[in-house]
């Protein structure tokens, strides 16, 4: 990971955090942002929780078929992201972690992914 990355992580997504939540503040008031930053929570965790289980249990087919699991344990990692996001007070984190519940986007992101590995393995083969 490269510096302007772990910066953004770090620094300026916190601080955009935090302004969206002041303007929330200002709209919604203080109790109803703190609810809705615990409510966003408890509902994320829940179905973060649900999601591992279903990509755990198609996990555990695929080896019982004797299949390679890779694409379930990429999910998985997502949805464990997900949990991380939903877990980090915040509703930019809120929102990116709710977009990985989703199966599909986890499906086109798993498929980007993929060619984003494909396309490195390519490049460093070329290179030898």
């Amino acid at each position: 990971m490269n510096l302007w990355v772990l910066m953004g992580l770090f620094i300026v997504l916190p601080l955009l955090e935090l302004s969206v939540l002041m303007q929330v503040h200002d709209w919604l008031g203080l109790g109803r942002t703190l609810f809705l930053v615990f409510f966003t929570g408890v509902v994320g965790a829940t179905a973060a929780r649900a999601q591992g289980i279903s990509v755990i249990r198609r996990i555990q087919q695929d080896m019982v078929l004797g299949n390679l699991p890779a694409p379930g344990m990429i999910e998985g990692v997502m949805v464990l992201a997900a949990g991380l996001m939903l877990m980090t007070p915040g509703l930019i984190t809120d929102a990116a972690g709710f977009l990985l519940l989703v199966p599909a986007v986890r499906a086109a992101l798993r498929g980007w992914l993929r060619a984003r590995f494909e396309k490195a393995i390519r490049v460093q083969t070329l290179r030898r």
